[in-house]
């Protein structure tokens, strides 16, 4: 668990680069809420060829849909659509329990955050589409001063899964 966090202060620093310092030395999750995420099956690691963790994603369930908490991918390995498959996998999972999308809060203007989501497949959602968990979700992160920077939410729809063939 400890190279988890690893990744997401490694994945952190390029916030730096585009003037979020604060964002930048934010503090991973703690251990035992990565536990509690892998103990509720709402976690997934990406390792490479020698299986040591790259990347991972983390998820709740949040007004119905599966909500992406965190996605990071260590800066060694981005860029290869190792972030994209985790995305990928939730929405198969998703798909596979007929949730209906995945959701998640990200920076606007950020181009790893919403332009990189949209790639993915996910919409901007205006403020009456959001639900009490996804507005409760926002308040959290304006507490925590996330709010400084443009903040959106994203929205992607999982098609049911293929009915077999007859």
């Amino acid at each position: 668990m400890t190279r988890l966090q690893d990744i997401e202060r490694a994945a952190g620093r390029c916030f730096h680069d585009v003037g979020m310092p604060e964002i930048a030395d934010d503090e991973p999750p703690a251990l035992d809420e990565l536990a509690g995420y892998e103990s509720a099956g709402l976690a997934w690691v990406a390792a490479d060829e020698n299986d040591v963790p790259v990347a991972y994603l983390i998820a709740d369930r949040v007004d119905g849909d599966l909500h992406v908490e965190q996605v990071s991918v260590h800066p060694d390995h981005a860029r290869h659509g190792i972030g994209r498959s985790l995305l990928d996998h939730l929405a198969d999972r998703a798909a596979a329990e007929a949730v209906p999308a995945l959701t998640l809060t990200t920076f606007r203007d950020v181009p790893w955050n919403a332009p990189y989501y949209a790639r993915c497949g996910f919409v901007l959602l205006a403020e009456a589409e959001l639900g009490p968990g996804l507005r409760a979700v926002r308040a959290k992160e304006a507490e925590h001063g996330l709010d400084r920077w443009p903040r959106v939410c994203m929205r992607r729809p999982v098609p049911p899964p293929a009915a077999p063939l007859r």
